[in-house]
């Protein structure tokens, strides 16, 4: 039981993600094909992936930012962080939900500490 839930926020998570890499990627006009990522775009997407699916903490975490180990190479976490800067406040027009859930995430994590 505990297994399938630390895997269905692991995919929560992993939505997340790639929702706001494709918001990001649509925006900064890095692909003409709709719904299609640039290459950049779907490396970073493929690596946070990759990144989730290996991470040993997803039990206690919510996301990333909250974690106390950060696994991803410097690059590739100045990536992410401009992703997160630019999708992060668009994310409330375009996917509410998603947006209100890591709201809501956060604001229990904070409480924790």
């Amino acid at each position: 039981m505990e297994a399938e839930k630390v895997e269905k926020k692991r995919r929560k998570e992993q939505e997340a993600v790639e929702q706001m890499i494709r918001l990001y990627c649509r925006g900064n006009r890095h692909s003409r094909d709709r719904g299609k990522l640039c290459p950049e775009c779907q490396e970073l997407l493929d690596y946070a992936r990759a990144r989730s699916e290996r991470c040993p903490f997803m039990e206690n975490k919510t996301f990333c930012n909250n974690c106390k180990v950060h696994c991803y190479k410097p690059e590739m976490r100045k990536k992410i962080r401009a992703v997160m800067r630019y999708s992060g406040p668009r994310m409330l027009l375009h996917r509410p939900g998603l947006a209100l859930w890591h709201v809501i995430c956060s604001k229990r994590e904070e409480k924790k500490e």
